[in-house]
């Protein structure tokens, strides 16, 4: 869930009114389109309504692409690499031949290189449907990013210049030229670099690069593994491939396992009387998403691993680790929520997520200690919401943890929500995608297709994970499921229950759009009932504490021990603690001056949540990513 309005912000004000109207219309639209959308939608229609049987996009909202004025001829943009690009590269982009840089003018990379660049400046509307207010390019379709020339320090000084004309020596005539650099990985498609001017309110085509491909479209990656059971002997590992043809997994001394393939289509994605972002403008062909289940593994153990085929490519080799058999011991893991991704270059992209670069590079740093046993990302996993191309960059991002140790997913509303899909909240915040991308790259040993709850255990913890955004109410398959895992946890065996799902029952922040009170009084008595120890969620953008806390009062308070670290005796057992852990890229929320007597400690910075397991204590920490400090420390313990 991300804040909808500055307080300090006409414009900001103005646009959420606009979102709220939108999604009112949406609500109460009618099958008949004509008679609820405003007429300059129905005009776009009709403009383009001879057009329709060549057109691959869906024309309710096209405008045609304004006129660039005074457009030179010797206007050029060059690639530093034309063809055969490699899985990851930086792409130096050079625009020449200007005769007046403007602050205006900025380059797109478009995938498909086929794909519709014209002007579509209503599409404002769809945009809002997933939160996003951001001033943006209002293209047909979706560009993967785009930059101002004026990233370029020395563009709009002209101080590269190339002399055109001479006269006796002098130069007469001369234009300017500029230099940005792309971050690029492989997504399967050929892409091209398209100039603009007037802005990304008013864009006009000034020249076009050619199409450029990818040397191996087919080539197996970003892959990452997950645990199928509480064994440990088990592990799938999923990737993403351009063939559609079975592939291998290889790992261990030479056993391999072949994989399971499947993709969905922008026919799976949900819409509204308002098209979404992943039925049309933000689609982008997610190839086929592989998957292999790596078997006669040992717990608590190295091995390494690859994945692809002789025809398609092959990974290179990885080494992971598979997590302890649960009812062992000791356990290391980490958690957080509402991740998503940002660029690595100077990209404005529609959605970006400040704080995950720093986070995953220090995540990184722990994987690589070998001191980490799993990782659970409890919801708002990617934020594309619609814009698929995103989950290539999301994996990507995410690949040197997620490809190393057991990467645990929960459903958040950015990968679940949309009108009339079932989903319990009727926000459009998955901006179509209805849970399918989320399920599809990231198989968890759920009971079905969009049933997205399952517990696992690892060592001497037993985490059940829900999800918030399917019924929970009483007479729910969810709840009915709920109620019997959290019961028939074996206390001796894996003394400690963590609960996690994305929305919090508890925060300071922005607490009416942030908690669901129906939520808190169906499921919060069962983590009372069955004694739950932790209780982890996301949501809200930031870290949050509380005492031993139920129906908003403070059961019991934890001691300092003798090095002043807050502790929690759950021998006499009261009540949960709950922790709110979204603050893993999305940027920030702030806390109110006034909170409630529960709310224990608050920080609002980037990071992510350190636990350490025995069976006797439970040892958990809020890490500031940047600083690597250790800003909140906590420990449950056990008679």
């Amino acid at each position: 869930m991300e804040p909808l309005i500055s307080s300090s912000s006409r414009v900001s004000a103005c646009r959420l009114l606009i979102m709220i109207l939108f999604i009112m219309l949406v609500v109460s639209s009618s099958p008949c389109l004509s008679s609820s959308l405003h007429p300059m939608y129905i005009d776009s229609t009709a403009m383009h309504r001879n057009h329709t049987a060549i057109s691959e996009f869906r024309l309710l909202n096209r405008r045609t692409l304004a006129q660039c004025p005074n457009t030179s001829p010797l206007l050029q943009i060059n690639v530093s690499l034309n063809s055969n690009l490699s899985d990851e590269q930086y792409l130096t982009v050079t625009v020449t031949g200007v005769s007046n840089p403007s602050g205006n003018d900025w380059v797109a990379m478009i995938s498909p290189s086929h794909a519709s660049v014209e002007s579509c400046p209503f599409n404002e509307g769809f945009y809002l449907q997933t939160g996003d207010l951001s001033s943006l390019p209002l293209l047909c379709h979706y560009p993967v990013k785009a930059m101002y020339m004026r990233k370029d320090a020395d563009y709009l000084s002209c101080k590269k210049k190339e002399c055109k004309k001479y006269k006796k020596g002098v130069c007469l005539s001369y234009t300017c030229s500029g230099t940005l650099t792309f971050h690029v990985i492989n997504i399967r498609t050929d892409i091209e670099f398209v100039l603009f001017g007037g802005g990304f309110l008013t864009p006009c085509v000034l020249t076009k690069s050619r199409p450029i491909n990818f040397a191996n479209p087919n080539q197996p990656l970003y892959g990452h593994i997950s645990s199928i059971d509480s064994t440990g002997t088990s592990m799938r590992v999923t990737w993403v491939s351009g063939d559609k043809k079975p592939q291998q997994v290889q790992y261990g001394d030479g056993k391999t396992q072949t994989s399971v393939v499947t993709t969905f289509s922008q026919a799976n994605m949900c819409s509204s009387a308002l098209e979404s972002p992943a039925k049309d403008f933000g689609w982008h062909d997610p190839g086929f998403i592989h998957s292999a289940v790596m078997t006669g593994l040992k717990p608590s153990s190295t091995f390494s691993y690859r994945y692809g085929s002789d025809s398609a490519g092959w990974s290179k080799q990885t080494q992971f680790r598979t997590p302890p058999a649960g009812g062992s011991d000791e356990l290391k893991f980490l958690a957080f929520g509402d991740m998503g991704k940002a660029p690595r270059d100077a990209s404005a992209e529609h959605y970006i997520q400040p704080g995950s670069l720093s986070v995953i590079k220090a995540m990184a740093d722990e994987v690589d200690s070998n001191q980490i046993d799993s990782i659970f990302h409890i919801g708002d996993i990617s934020y594309a919401t619609g814009f698929l191309v995103e989950w290539d960059f999301f994996l990507h991002q995410i690949s040197p943890v997620a490809s190393r140790v057991s990467y645990m997913t929960a459903i958040g509303n950015h990968e679940r929500d949309y009108i009339d899909s079932g989903s319990i909240y009727i926000t459009p915040d998955s901006g179509g995608e209805c849970g399918i991308p989320y399920e599809t790259y990231f198989p968890m040993p759920t009971p079905a297709k969009d049933k997205p709850w399952y517990s696992i255990e690892q060592a001497s913890v037993h985490f059940t994970v829900m999800s918030t955004e399917h019924d929970w109410s009483e007479n729910s398959e969810q709840y009915g499921w709920m109620k019997k895992d959290l019961a028939s946890v074996d206390r001796s065996k894996t003394p400690w229950l963590i609960f996690t799902g994305h929305r919090p029952m508890y925060s300071s922040s922005n607490s009416i759009l942030s908690v669901d009170p129906e939520f808190i009084k169906k499921v919060e008595p069962l983590l009372l009932q069955n004694k739950v120890d932790l209780a982890l969620f996301g949501h809200v953008h930031n870290y949050e504490r509380t005492c031993s806390v139920y129906q908003n009062n403070c059961m019991a308070m934890p001691k300092k021990d003798r090095n002043g670290i807050d502790t929690y005796d759950h021998s006499n057992y009261s009540a949960p603690l709950h922790a709110v852990i979204g603050m893993a890229g999305f940027s920030l929320d702030k806390f109110p001056n006034d909170v409630e007597s529960w709310s224990l400690s608050r920080i609002s910075q980037f990071g992510y949540f350190r636990g350490h397991a025995t069976k006797k204590e439970l040892n958990l920490e809020f890490v500031n990513s940047d600083t690597k400090k250790v800003e909140d420390s906590f420990r449950i313990i056990k008679a």
